[in-house]
């Protein structure tokens, strides 16, 4: 087949029709979901979205397993809160360090703080699940509002930002736990993977499709976790107390989500990247116990994104002029999007930006993610996989 003087195969129009499929279904990605932030910020600058005018009570529950150092240096960020009536629990997950020491101190000085623990040597697979679901029995109040023990809030702000979605009818609320910026390329693939998946399931449920959530920062009512029986479902699993709770019983009409700068907490993020792997590998471990409709959602993004890269390098190594200069185009075309919609949500966030690392990210990050989902420490080994 020949257009204007160039021939092209059977072979060559295979490969640039592959490379503009999968170019159209990136642009419709970012420009449905990951711009999802970037979005709903629109609609609250023009007073478009619908808050909540008082203030419910507030119960925030943390877990803690041998976490005093970090206890000492963030729990007292959330006992003071700019909020009315608010309680924090922290449940000692059997510590063998001085945690019941240390909550015990703080409680002469917050009157808002209470505890409970699980006992040393308690077997259960998942003892973060157990430890959550004392602490929900012991909260006084429907909103629950959960983080974790190494994270503290951006602002004082933090539980006003949140609850304030609680209109009627919401049972969820979804904020952006970030992690706390450091030297090295390792926290800066740590802050950009994090960023990306936040932007992604913010972007989903904006859209009405939400799947998972992070126990950094999220919320639902207490009657919400009995209705689902707790983690009855997932209590064979050593993860999965947060995503799949959203995954099981969020859905478009019960689920908001909180973009407001002052609401995302922070947290230490990992320092080494076998630790980061890891934890990779955790939170990979339950997706295969998503909805049948979400992991279809997240893999077509990915496989379509490969089969982008693929078909790009097959146009320019084995195309003529026509293919090469299509091809190009439709990279740089599909580069700036990305970097206009990631970097804008990013300063957004207050996070950093990403320009020729994005890039870099954007390749290295699927072959992470099919590695461990294919050779990870996955079924009779992920026993080995601890919640921390």
């Amino acid at each position: 087949m020949s257009f204007y003087g160039f021939e092209f195969t059977v072979f060559e129009i295979v490969i640039l029709a592959i490379l503009i499929i999968t170019f159209f279904y990136q642009l419709y990605f970012y420009l449905r979901y990951v711009r999802g932030v970037l979005r709903l910020k629109k609609q609250m600058n023009r007073n478009k979205v619908n808050f909540l005018s008082q203030q419910p009570p507030v119960s925030v529950i943390i877990c803690a397993k041998d976490e005093v150092d970090n206890l000492r240096k963030f729990l007292p960020f959330f006992l003071t809160q700019e909020y009315p009536d608010y309680e924090v629990i922290v449940v000692n997950d059997g510590s063998t360090d001085d945690t019941e020491i240390l909550l015990n101190e703080l409680k002469k000085t917050y009157p808002n703080l209470r505890s409970t623990f699980v006992p040393v040597g308690a077997t259960n697979l998942s003892t973060k699940k157990l430890a959550l679901t004392l602490g929900i029995k012991a909260a006084k109040n429907d909103i629950l509002l959960f983080t974790d023990a190494d994270c503290m809030p951006e602002d004082k702000l933090w539980i006003a930002r949140m609850a304030r979605n609680f209109t009627p009818g919401i049972d969820f609320v979804l904020g952006y736990g970030a992690y706390l910026h450091q030297k090295g390329w390792v926290n800066k693939l740590i802050t950009y993977d994090t960023l990306f998946i936040a932007l992604q399931y913010l972007g989903f449920a904006f859209t009405g499709k939400p799947y998972m959530g992070v126990g950094r920062n999220m919320a639902y009512r207490k009657e919400v976790f009995f209705k689902q029986k707790g983690y009855a479902s997932s209590l064979h699993l050593r993860s999965g107390d947060d995503d799949l709770m959203v995954n099981q019983a969020a859905n478009r009409y019960n689920t908001k989500i909180e973009i407001a700068p002052d609401s995302v907490t922070w947290s230490e993020p990992k320092l080494k990247f076998k630790n980061w792997y890891y934890q990779k590998e955790r939170h990979l471990s339950v997706s295969s116990y998503y909805s049948e409709s979400s992991k279809f959602r997240l893999a077509i993004e990915p496989v379509t994104r490969g089969f982008f890269y693929l078909s790009l390098i097959l146009s320019i190594v084995i195309g003529n002029l026509i293919t090469i200069i299509a091809s190009l185009a439709f990279f740089i075309a599909r580069y700036v999007l990305q970097m206009v919609i990631v970097n804008k949500s990013s300063k957004h966030f207050g996070e950093r930006r990403y320009f020729f690392l994005l890039l870099i990210f954007d390749i290295l990050l699927p072959v992470f993610n099919l590695y461990i989902l294919s050779f990870g420490r996955m079924g009779s080994k992920a026993k080995n996989i601890r919640w921390k």
